[in-house]
Parts: C-alpha cells; structure tokens; sequence
C-alpha cells in the first residue's frame, strides 16, 4: 500500500512543479499573520528577512521548495519581511540574521542556523529531527546505546541509523519514515563514534545503513538468543524512504509461513512484499520440529533478503523429488521456482546476497565518483584516496630535470642550487607532494629564477643512487624517507628541507635559501635592509625571522660557531653578520655588548630584539635560537605543531571557540595572556612546561584532537595536559573552575603530586598494515603448509548472537587517541 501512496505524492508533487514560480507570495507572512497563526498553535517554520544578501536569497529559493513537503507534516514554511512590518524580537540584531525559527504551541520551541538547513533536504530532515525529539534519539557512545536497549527490551524494538552527515537525503529518509513509524519504534541516528565500531563499520564509508534491533522479542524463535543485546538485522540496500519503509513491511512478516503444497503452486507474494524472494525449505513428517528450528534459524538470517517458507512432505499435494532439499523464487521471474540440494546455510545466504552485495558496491563506487570493478578495501587515508582518483592524470615533468646515476654529478655541478625531490611512484605522499613541486617549479620559471635547478628522483628506478651506494659519491646519506627533499650546492653537504609538504612552504624556503647564510653586512644602511626589506618581491608581505650576529674579526670567539649555526638556519632564518668598525657604531647606539647573537622574531617588533649569548658549539646556539623564536604562549597550528611536539616538553594546552563578535575576541585574548601569568608566576617550574593554544576557528582539526584526548567534546574554553615525558596521560584542568594563573599552578602541581587523574590515554606510536593482507612482513614469516583449515559447522546459536565485549572488560573513564 505504502509504494502506492508514495508514489501518487511523488506524482502530484512533480505535478505540482509548473506553479512553484509563483510560490513566493504564499509563504510571505505579514506581522498579523504570524501572531494569528501563533496563537492558534499551529507549527511554522519561519524566517525573518532584514536584509538581501546571496546566502539569503538562495535560503529562501530553498525555503520555498520545501514549502510543500512540510505541508503534508502539518507545517507552514514562510518568511516574513521586517522592512515591512518589524516583529518584535525577530527583527532585531544580526544574529536573528542568520537564523530561521520553529514556532510550535503558540512559542518558540527551536532555531536553526542557516548553515544547518541550506537546501530542501537538511530543512525538511532538521524541522523533522526537532520535532520528534522521543521518536528519535541520538547516541554517541556503546553505552549509551546498551542502557537504550536494556530499557526496551520487552517493550519496543528499536531502528539504528548511520548517516554520514546531518541534513542529507539519507537524514530526512529517516526523519520521514520515523514521522510515520515514530510511535511503534524507537528511532536512533548516529553520525559516527565508537558506536560504528562496536557494529563493525568502518567510519570512512561513504554509505548510511540501517540496522533493526529486535528488543520486543515477542517471538518464540527469541529464546535461541542468549546476549543481552538486542539481535540485529541489517538493511541490506541504500537508505531511502521507500527502501526503509519496505524494510520495516518486511520485518512484520511471519519468520517462517508453512505451507503444504509445492513451490510452484504457492502463489509470489503479494503487497508490500511483491519484490522480495522467497526461499523454500522441504521438511518431513518424522523430523517436522527440527525443521521448524532449522527454518527459524535460518530465517532470522534471511530477515531483510528473502521470505521463508517450510514446505511439509507429508502432503500428497507436495511431488518434489527427495533429492531436492531447498528452492527459491525470484520476484523478477514470479512464475519459475529453481530447486537445489543444500548442504550448508551458508549457501543460501550466498545466493542471495551476492547480489545485494554488489548493487551496494556500485552504489558506493558511484557515491565517491570511482569506477572499477574490484575493490579490496577501503584506502589508507585521504592522500590515497586521492591519488587514486586522480591516476588517469600524468604529471607534466617539463619543468624538472629527472635526475639518474648518469647524469647527477654533471646537474649538481651546473647550478649554484639544486632542489631534488625523492620520491616513489607507489607512495601516495610521494605521488601527491610531486604535484606540488612540479607547481613550485613551473612558479620560479615565470618569477625567471634562474639560479635555481629543480629535479626530481625516481628511487624505485635508480635505487644505487638513493641508496647512496659507494662509488656514487653523492653528498648526502642514504634516503630512507619519502618523500625527501635536498638542497644541494657544489662541494657542499646537501641540506634536508624538514617542512611542510606544501607547495607555498617549500617555494617560501627554496627563495629564503638562496640569501647567503650569513649575509655580510658592511654599512648601517644595508642592516637597516636587512631587517626591514623583503629578501624578494616573491615573499612580500611575508615577515621572515631574522638574527644578526655582532663580532670582532680579530677575535674569533663565537664566530665560527655563528657561521655553523646560520648555515643550518639556511631556508628558515635570515641571518647576517656585522663585524668590525661598523659594528661597533652600530652596537654603541643600540647599547649592545659585542660579542653577542640578536635575533627579531617575526611576531616582534624589530626594536625590541632578544640578546643571546655566544655559545660553545652550534648546537646550544641553536637551541637558544629556536627558544627565542617562540612566543610565550605559542599557537599551535598544523603547520607549527611539529615543531612544537620536538621541544621534547609537556603541553600545556588552551583550546579556545571561534568568536562571534569583538567581545568574544578579547575573551579568548584575555585568556591566552592568562596563560602567560602561569609561565610568569611558575618561573623555573614552568620550564618543563610549552602552555600553547589552539583556534578551533584557525585550525579546525583540532576539535578532532580535543575529542579524541578526552573521548568526547568539552565545554569552551578548554585546557588540557599532555605528551607528559613520563607517560601518555591527559589530564584536564576542572571545566568549571575559572582559568587563572594561580589556579592552573596549583592543578599543575596536583597533577605533579598525582593527586589528579587522567581524563584520557594517548594512543601508541604504532601504524600497523590497513589490513592483514598488507603485513608483508607477517606472510614471510608464515611457515609454508599444505594442511587446510577445515571448515567448522555452522552453530545457530553463534550466528544469531552479536559478538560484543564483555561489560566488565570495558573501561569507560579512559579512552585512547591517536595523535593527529
């Protein structure tokens, strides 16, 4: 019935479609009209129009598009213009701006940012969701779903859906059908979590899937079933109104129907059951209650695929030969019943969802835009996936020189710098970053840089020279890495380019590293240059660190410890020298005691530099150079957190919203300078301490960091402790306490005292093999055997009981990341 009635909507629906574009006067409301329809309490979904903006107007096309499919929920959509007539609280601020709003009995009852509902789908499943506030529950965790179950077990069976993201067409399928079913089931929608792993799904699947949790266990084939979970049956096809809706039609038929004639005489199925398979079991007069027992069991694994019908020998209107156990009718071919002889379940569960199984490979292969015929699994990660899609495209190798054993010496030699990419063609990174120094390539011939050479090496093709084999007489190690970046100049040691593999990173320090490390400055006005000027139109606008180094030529103390250091500066520091007359005129105005290393951190300004002392070695200069390059309370950023990870320190980290206004700007600048009370007032204390902070605005990723740390996301502002030296724990500073320096030192110390306790673990260091078939290393060390596993019965009970970890096996207070 339902199929019938959907598709005269859909019918009268696309009817309808020729009298939209006159649409936009119906759902315009005047301030009388929204008081009228408020105060008789019907449900309206509204917006408030002050102003024209294109994210406004194409809200409103949107609008009015689903005017007509809340119509039949009984709710009217439409918008009202404060230009016209004001409403009072509605037409004021820029906040209402970006808002539309759900009024139900005669108040408010919810508000929808225009981000949330930006097309027919996400208004129509948002509105939806709002609503049926107990007819859908969202959960995050296992246990939240298992305290779910428990509640109804003998009272309601449950719908669980996995939807990759709110407001999809998948998202309002559920809403729509759960509008109908809400009052006989309990809905309940997941967007990810743990709770996908605990259903064995991997997260990156770009399916929705449904599962039917059977908690009412009114059948008497329930008692097979010992967990206390709920037994579970997938929805094998995509998710969509009509699917699910013949889905749950499905679920309400008979586990097994008896008949007592042959296949081909009972009739196909009938309404709404017309295109599901039917599955035939042959029983007989001496062994009819094992039968029975064998049907259920096997029907409960055909729920959702195919009907199943147990056909009694013992009539004489039943004339299939003995041979033949099973038979099966396709809805395509209603009229033809094929007969087999099973020696196993798992052959029937084969018949029928292989093919399923492949319409839901194509559906996904079609949802992420690939085609192919095979696929083993999902790939390692985005970079991959995206190599992949894109390994019809050849790279245009122009612009670069392929360097190989023949000819690298002579390349090397022609140019005062060469920048050489090594890399792997079976690598995603190596394959994904090799487009990027193509690009930066192809930019420094049309910026005419000439004295720059950049080359590429293929090490699965010339693995002598990346092996830096003896005899190569190459300057630099063996390359172990990939992809790896060296710079090289004639009858120097290469120099490795240890950034970010962007292209803007390696084109910013390719145009740095051709300055001289140091430069020699001979006059005032070139050291005002050199700390005010751009060392190329290419970088303007890119304010470089910069140190300076003030020395006696005469004396040697230091100098030749600054001219190592500044050479392994090369590419992220500009470095210059002032010796001699100069100096000392310069040095005297500027009350500087020679010899001595001044350095102006980009997020300084340049009159007020920090005066370090000259070290022993490079190494300790260096270290000082970095320190001092830090602010006192740093950002943390992708493109900084390394850096930051390398000092080899515990994270003291702030994790802080995006503002919506000025006021909310200083808030979070007030906290940061808090933050720097604490490295004030702890003194030496604070140095095994790096407190930093995150923008969740500037780096979104960093809401996956925080939830990963503490398994689920906090209130902002946030401030954790973690990459302890001593272990892998986080702690989290109390939410409710107000952040203050003082405050935050006593927790420190508590923490020191072990008088707190962790509100997470980070995960291990380990990459193990995407899947098994990838640990190469584990199939060589197989021994080589020619026994094979045989193949175990099928036991009933095992196959209808989801397989789960024991409740007193799982630790709820800690939970485990993986670093970002």
């Amino acid at each position: 019935m339902w199929p019938c009635i959907a598709v005269v909507l859909l019918w009268i629906r696309s009817a309808g479609g020729t009298e939209k574009a006159n649409t936009s006067n119906h759902i315009e409301y005047t301030a009388a009209d929204f008081y009228e329809r408020l105060l008789s309490g019907k449900m309206m979904f509204l917006y408030f129009e002050q102003r024209v903006s294109p994210t406004v107007s194409l809200f409103l096309l949107e609008l009015e598009k689903s005017a007509e499919a809340l119509r039949d929920y009984g709710i009217q959509v439409g918008k009202v213009s404060c230009k016209k007539e004001p409403v009072q609280n509605y037409c004021t601020g820029a906040k209402q701006q970006e808002m539309a709003f759900l009024f139900r009995g005669g108040k408010e009852f919810s508000s929808f940012g225009l981000d949330t509902v930006f097309d027919v789908n996400s208004i129509v499943a948002e509105v939806l969701f709002a609503i049926l506030g107990d007819e859908v529950r969202y959960v995050h965790t296992d246990a939240d779903l298992l305290a779910m179950e428990k509640a109804a077990k003998g009272k309601k069976d449950m719908v669980l859906s996995y939807v990759r993201s709110l407001g999809t067409q998948e998202h309002r399928s559920l809403m729509e059908t759960a509008y109908v079913y809400g009052s006989k089931y309990q809905f309940i929608l997941i967007t990810g979590g743990p709770v996908l792993k605990q259903l064995g799904v991997n997260e990156s699947s770009q399916l929705s899937q449904v599962w039917f949790l059977h908690c009412r266990a009114d059948d008497t084939s329930m008692t097979l079933v010992t967990s206390e979970r709920c037994p579970s049956t997938r929805m094998r096809k995509a998710l969509s109104t009509l699917n699910l809706h013949a889905f749950l039609q499905h679920l309400e038929a008979p586990l097994v129907s008896e008949v007592y004639v042959d296949p081909s005489l009972v009739p196909p199925p009938q309404l709404p059951y017309q295109l599901t398979p039917q599955v035939f079991l042959f029983s007989r007069p001496a062994t009819a209650q094992l039968d029975r027992d064998m049907a259920a069991a096997l029907a409960w694994r055909l729920r959702g695929v195919a009907l199943l019908l147990l056909v009694h020998r013992q009539s004489p209107a039943v004339k299939t030969p003995d041979k033949y156990n099973a038979a099966y009718r396709l809805p395509e071919k209603s009229s033809e019943v094929k007969y087999l002889t099973l020696h196993s379940f798992d052959e029937v569960l084969t018949l029928f969802t292989k093919q399923e199984e492949a319409e839901q490979g194509e559906e996904e292969d079609d949802h992420v835009d690939e085609d192919e015929e095979s696929h083993l699994g999902e790939l390692d990660d985005e970079v991959a996936a995206e190599v992949y899609k894109n390994r019809a495209h050849l790279h245009d190798m122009d612009s670069v020189t392929q360097l190989t054993s023949h000819n690298f010496h002579n390349e090397i030699a022609e140019s005062s710098l060469t920048v050489a990419l090594f890399y792997l063609k079976w690598d995603a990174v190596s394959m994904d970053f090799l487009s990027s120094f193509i690009e930066v390539a192809e930019r420094l011939e049309d910026s005419h840089v000439e004295d720059v050479h950049m080359c590429v090496v293929d090490c699965g093709e010339w693995t002598d020279l990346c092996a830096a084999q003896p005899g190569m007489a190459v300057p630099f190690q063996p390359i172990t890495a990939f992809p790896s970046i060296l710079l090289m100049r004639p009858h120097q040691s290469a120099q490795h380019y240890r950034g970010m593999l962007t292209g803007e990173a390696l084109h910013r320090f390719i145009m740095m590293s051709r300055e001289a490390s140091p430069v020699l400055l001979s006059t005032k006005e070139e050291v005002t240059s050199f700390l005010q000027e751009s060392p190329h139109p290419d970088l303007a606008g890119y304010r470089p660190d910069r140190a300076l180094g003030l020395f006696r030529t005469d004396s040697q103390s230091g100098l030749s410890v600054f001219i190592e250091a500044a050479k392994s500066l090369r590419g992220e520091v500009l470095t210059g020298l002032l010796t001699d007359v100069v100096m000392e005129e310069w040095a005297a105005e500027h009350a500087v005691d020679p010899p001595a290393v001044l350095l102006f951190p980009s997020w300084r300004e340049p009159a007020n530099p920090s005066v370090l002392p000259v070290e022993s070695s490079s190494k300790e200069l260096l270290a000082h150079i970095y320190s001092a390059l830090l602010q006192p309370v740093p950002e943390v950023t992708v493109e900084s957190l390394p850096s930051l990870i390398s000092l080899g320190k515990a994270l003291l980290l702030l994790f802080v919203g995006e503002e919506d206004d000025e006021i909310g700007r200083r808030h979070n600048q007030a906290l940061v300078e808090e933050l720097a009370t604490v490295v004030e007032q702890g003194g030496a204390k604070m140095e095994r301490y790096l407190p930093c902070w995150i923008h969740l605005g500037h780096t979104p990723a960093g809401m996956s960091v925080l939830g990963s740390y503490l398994g689920s996301m906090p209130p902002l502002p946030a401030l954790v402790l973690t990459h302890l030296p001593s272990g892998d724990e986080v702690y989290q500073y109390p939410p409710s306490a107000p952040i203050l320096g003082s405050s935050v030192l006593q927790w420190l110390q508590r923490v020191e005292d072990g008088m707190e306790s962790p509100a997470g673990m980070l995960g291990g260091d380990g990459w193990p093999p995407a899947f098994q078939f990838y640990d190469f290393l584990k199939l060589m060390d197989m021994p080589e055997t020619e026994e094979e596993v045989e193949t175990e019965e099928v036991d009933v009970e095992e196959h209808l009981v989801t397989k789960r970890i024991p409740d007193d096996q799982l630790d709820m207070k800690t939970k485990l990341h993986s670093e970002l």
